[in-house]
């Protein structure tokens, strides 16, 4: 990806948030100087890699496959005790985030608010491939019994728990604009805990075309 559509499209997220009226930590703001102004005492930041993340999955074209999320909070199993972790994401219409499953990470996925997110689901055999049985899980606290490959559509305010080795893809419903995504999860380590069915990628290697005018999780150490 290019550094100027990735700054585009943090600005782009930047003006759905504050429609959405949901804020950020006061250093999800900060410029690439305001970082080097700031960086004392921000250890618990770089280390648990909060803040800014977008990927297109390897595919280069972020529209049709990709995310962008905002690491909140989160524990690091080698620093601290922490126990879990906060996301929020921006899922437009059709946007697809491929099929994947997480080894450790339990997770509640949440519509905070605008369009609705549809969810396609399917359980995982020892082979760590798709399994042909019927599955149960949690939609705000209510179990319902699922069919591999059955579709979840939920609607603002509503939830989904995902288990370990849950296959789960979604993308935002058409017609009905973005969605404000939450997660709310055991501790996140996106570098060794995501399974995606066929290896796709997960972190997109970037073109310096331009200056970062935010920086991503993966630009800490590299302009900090």
């Amino acid at each position: 990806m290019k550094r100027s559509e990735i700054n585009q499209l943090i600005k782009d997220a930047l003006v759905f948030f504050d429609r959405m009226n949901f804020k950020l930590p006061p250093w999800g703001y900060w410029s690439p100087v305001d970082w080097k102004q700031n960086r004392k005492n921000c250890e618990e930041i770089f280390e648990n890699r909060l803040g800014w993340d977008l990927t297109d999955f390897g595919t280069g074209n972020f529209q049709a496959t990709g995310l962008l999320l905002f690491t909140i909070r989160n524990g690091n199993l080698k620093r601290d005790s922490k126990p879990y972790a906060e996301k929020i994401m921006i899922v437009d219409e059709n946007q697809v985030t491929p099929m994947h499953f997480h080894w450790s990470k339990m997770e509640d996925i949440i519509n905070r608010g605008g369009g609705n997110l549809v969810m396609e689901l399917l359980p995982s055999d020892e082979d760590e491939d798709f399994a042909d049985h019927p599955f149960e899980v949690s939609l705000d606290g209510i179990r319902r019994t699922f069919q591999p490959g059955d579709r979840v559509t939920l609607l603002p305010g509503a939830s989904i728990t995902l288990y370990q080795g849950l296959y789960h893809k979604f993308y935002g419903e058409p017609g009905k604009g973005k969605v404000l995504v939450g997660e709310v999860s055991a501790v996140n380590d996106d570098h060794s805990d995501n399974h995606f069915h066929g290896g796709i990628g997960r972190f997109p290697e970037i073109i310096e075309d331009e200056p970062p005018v935010h920086l991503l999780v993966s630009d800490y150490q590299k302009f900090i």
